[in-house]
């Protein structure tokens, strides 16, 4: 009767220490400042007229993010871009941009360095979705008017390509790429959830991502991630360098993400892409007869605190 006892009691001990969940959430604190620092290595190959064009771009850049209020639903926070610098390697040569370089010559980098001055609201719920970021088409369109040295022409094709990449959208996507992971309940080591994430970047993009809880240290929790990537509307054509494109593009990509154990803040990711496709231009003036353009990229991303 005894060793019976004893058994029952060590199975209610062993299914207690196995149903203990882990919150995942974000747990961040008012008044507390959070940091993302990229570094995005992607290799482009595109071919047009018989020819392969080679191009990798390089991208860092640091974001702060200060928590201005916590309420019920999440996060208000303060947002800036501490630094942003990008390199393009193609055949006809190495063009270098950074909000680092101190060139009134360097019309792309001042720009950078102005947008490194401004400050825009970020507002996040705990499981890292963002609801809204407030303001910054009219943050960066006042910034790029204070360069008088340009053409009304050249600002408004330089605004156009500054919110391609960090426009409301642009930024909400990217942000969410590594924010928008956690599940909207506390799970166990070795449940799965999905998550729905949508990207602009000149084209729009649905992401789907199943992650799981692989591990869980006295530091970190690990999320492992494997997500499809699909152009939203592949009939939609967009203007881009003032040509009408459209996109036909899948890929994968693979992420494993360590979030500190308290604040739930992402510690450490390392995300790998790659998507295939092809890129279309309508017939237009300058391309009579259209043209279809095969690419594919390959991106290597690291994200710290």
């Amino acid at each position: 009767m005894r060793t019976i006892f004893t058994l029952i009691i060590a199975s209610f001990i062993f299914a207690s220490c196995q149903s203990h969940s882990t919150d995942l959430s974000l747990r961040l604190e008012k008044g507390k400042e959070y940091k993302q620092i990229m570094n995005s290595k992607a290799t482009i190959t595109q071919e047009a007229y018989g020819q392969k064009m080679d191009m990798v771009m390089t991208v860092t850049g640091t974001m702060t993010f200060l928590v201005k209020d916590v309420n019920a639903n999440g996060y208000i926070m303060d947002t800036k871009f501490e630094s942003l610098s990008m390199s393009m390697q193609m055949p006809q040569g190495t063009m270098s941009f950074s909000s680092e370089k101190n060139d009134p010559n360097d019309i792309f980098s001042t720009i950078l360095g102005a947008m490194t001055d401004s400050t825009f609201e970020v507002i996040m719920g705990k499981t890292g979705k963002i609801t809204e970021i407030k303001n910054v088409e009219a943050l960066w369109g006042t910034m790029i008017n204070q360069f008088e040295q340009l053409s009304e022409m050249q600002k408004e094709q330089i605004k156009a390509q500054i919110m391609k990449a960090y426009g409301a959208d642009a930024l909400k996507g990217n942000i969410e790429m590594v924010s928008a992971i956690y599940p909207d309940k506390p799970v166990n080591k070795g449940d799965k959830w999905t998550i729905d994430t949508k990207l602009e970047s000149g084209m729009s993009a649905k992401m789907t991502t199943n992650y799981e809880f692989t591990d869980l240290t006295s530091d970190y929790a690990l999320i492992k991630g494997n997500s499809n990537i699909e152009t939203a509307d592949k009939d939609a054509y967009i203007e881009s360098n003032g040509m009408p494109m459209k996109y036909d593009l899948t890929g994968s990509m693979r992420s494993e993400i360590k979030v500190d154990k308290n604040t739930g803040w992402i510690i450490e990711a390392k995300i790998n892409q790659e998507i295939k496709g092809d890129a279309y231009i309508k017939e237009n003036p300058q391309v009579p007869n259209g043209l279809k353009i095969p690419m594919t990229m390959i991106n290597e991303m690291v994200i710290k605190n």
